[in-house]
């Protein structure tokens, strides 16, 4: 009999959470604590200053070797349920200088439940919008425009690995209904005038409807001011400090009536412009998601690094043409930065000739359709005659034939399931796949490794402002290799099938290691050392890296984590490749 509560939405996020946990081995939890067998499975005793608890745990295999069986705790008092009381409790196995971090983490979690019980209370009523503003199935949602329907249903789905990843640091239940992209709102954006000599970025790739400072009712400026785009969210909050900050209360001015209607992509900074939705304007906010430390803001710089990640892929493309087509760039090189990371926004284009297609992140796949099947069935029974095992095959091989052929360049791409779309349509009758990133901001490349592919051209390819994307070995590449590429874009998407019981996990991991030996084999032929390294460090080896985020984005300070980047902080975990291998 289950020891759980009624709540379900609360006893999933306390699952999830009491997950990760042991997968990050957060404080020693796991590695210090000893396995009890009973009739109903295995105990975990956690340790603790107030005591032993005891977690009930099964086996998980996918980034770690168990997961919580129920969401509870057993204690000397009697069963804790609920997310708050075993939260408490447990803090009792933080350190004091680390309790700080815990407490912001269990104030992250109560702000996830809350926005999970809101999703429950309206996802019938979007979806229902939906489906009467794009149609009940998914053969008609096409183009730029279809993609952010594609995006309100991935809005739904939790992070892979993330557990409170729902979260939107500080955002109110009305601020979340007018501006997230669960809703599928659309809202007008504020407009700033900045003096030209405080905003860096090359005007000219604007797009042709961008406003003057006239157009936007702030006359006699045109010869002196830029327009720049303010999300409503940081036009209410913090741009007035931003500006005071920047010294840039006296020559700013605020248009008075919003303009241009938008709606949120799935990163909800990112918003789609209605009337011309291949235009995304990245926007930053003063909140922060994936982590505490995760903010949403745009540092100086950034932008200016996704610039160069997309020259440097282009580049690559050269000398790999049979991408030619299949590799699809968003176009990133239209952007303006003043110096303050409130005060910034890039025009990021999708390829032109996408109107006929389905374009969809993959974090979408898996999602429910309004009819109530998933998206990955419908677009396998329009392209793929039914058969979800041809689509799937397809996606792997695609997806790790260019990531290979990146890594044997030095390249791994920060290109996550939000990062990278499905492009999918069938010109002359054919069924063509391709994919479609963007946000090529965080990259890891080992720039020897480029240069001994491309010669002394390299050297122009590399200048990222941050440091960090420039790696001395392949090790950093395939960390990202494997958390991005093989853990959240391929295997994520499989553990979960399985889980749905669409097919024996077995046979859906011995299908991604051999689409992914496939192409290692691929790349030994003008790579061999490359190759070596991705059958040594991926494919054959004993673990895997873990992104730890919570602990890197929450839960410790820098200090206390030695996380030089919270989103490339990692423990490590079992190798379900090497087992699927044997």
């Amino acid at each position: 009999m289950s020891l759980t509560s009624t709540d379900v939405v609360e006893d999933d996020l306390l699952r999830r959470v009491l997950s990760t946990l042991l997968r990050e081995d957060a404080y020693g939890l796991r590695r210090h604590a000893l396995t009890e067998h009973r009739p109903d499975g295995d105990w975990l005793h956690l340790r603790t200053a107030d005591g032993t608890v005891l977690l009930p745990v099964g086996p998980d295999g996918f980034q770690c070797e168990v997961r919580a069986r129920e969401p509870l705790v057993e204690t000397g008092d009697g069963v804790l349920t609920g997310l708050r009381p075993v939260l408490t409790r447990l803090r009792a196995a933080v350190p004091p200088e680390d309790r700080a971090g815990y407490d912001a983490f269990l104030a992250e979690c109560e702000e996830a439940l809350a926005a999970a019980r809101l999703h429950d209370r309206v996802r019938d009523g979007v979806t229902a919008h939906l489906a009467q503003t794009y149609g009940e199935r998914t053969d008609g949602w096409t183009g730029p425009g279809g993609s952010l329907a594609y995006d309100t249903l991935a809005a739904y789905r939790d992070h892979p690995v993330y557990p409170t990843g729902r979260s939107r640091a500080g955002l109110s239940e009305d601020e979340l209904r007018a501006y997230a992209p669960e809703f599928h709102p659309s809202f007008a954006l504020r407009w700033l005038a900045l003096p030209h000599g405080a905003v860096r970025g090359d005007r000219s790739g604007l797009p042709s409807w961008w406003p003057t400072p006239a157009g936007l009712g702030l006359s006699g400026l045109d010869a002196t001011h830029v327009a720049l785009p303010v999300h409503p969210l940081t036009a209410a909050g913090p741009l007035d400090a931003a500006l005071r900050e920047t010294g840039l209360s006296g020559s700013a001015r605020f248009a008075e009536k919003p303009w241009l209607e938008v709606l949120p992509t799935l990163s909800t900074r990112t918003v789609a412009v209605a009337d011309d939705p291949a235009v995304h304007l990245k926007l930053p906010l003063a909140t922060a998601t994936l982590g505490l430390r995760n903010r949403r803001t745009i540092k100086p710089g950034t932008l200016l690094d996704g610039e160069t990640g997309q020259r440097l892929l282009e580049e690559l493309m050269t000398h790999e043409p049979r991408f030619a087509g299949r590799i699809l760039l968003a176009d990133e090189r239209t952007h303006l930065q003043s110096d303050h990371e409130l005060l910034a926004v890039l025009a990021r284009r999708y390829p032109a000739g996408l109107q006929d297609a389905h374009v969809l992140p993959v974090a979408a796949l898996l999602a429910r359709t309004p009819g109530g099947s998933l998206v990955a069935d419908e677009l396998a029974d329009r392209y793929y005659d039914g058969s979800l095992a041809a689509l799937l095959d397809a996606y792997l091989t695609l997806l790790l034939d260019w990531h290979t052929t990146l890594f044997s360049y030095g390249i791994g791409l920060e290109s996550h399931q939000q990062n990278t779309s499905l492009v999918l349509d069938a010109p002359g009758g054919r069924t063509r796949m391709r994919l479609l990133l963007k946000d090529n901001d965080g990259p890891r490349v080992h720039g020897v490794r480029l240069a001994a592919r491309l010669g002394g051209e390299a050297a122009d390819l590399l200048g990222f402002d941050d440091r960090r994307i420039l790696v001395a070995g392949d090790g950093p590449v395939a960390d990202v290799f494997a958390t991005i590429t093989v853990h959240l874009c391929a295997a994520a998407p499989l553990f979960e099938l399985a889980r749905l019981g669409r097919a024996p996990l077995g046979e859906l991991l011995a299908r991604l290691r051999d689409r992914l030996a496939e192409a290692v084999d691929r790349t030994a032929r003008t790579a061999p050392g490359a190759a070596a390294v991705l059958r040594a460090r991926v494919l054959d080896a004993d673990r895997l890296p873990v992104k730890a985020m919570v602990t890197a984005g929450t839960l410790l300070t820098k200090e206390r984590s030695g996380a030089a980047d919270i989103n490339k902080h990692y423990v490590q975990g079992p190798n379900y490749l090497r087992e699927a291998g044997r």
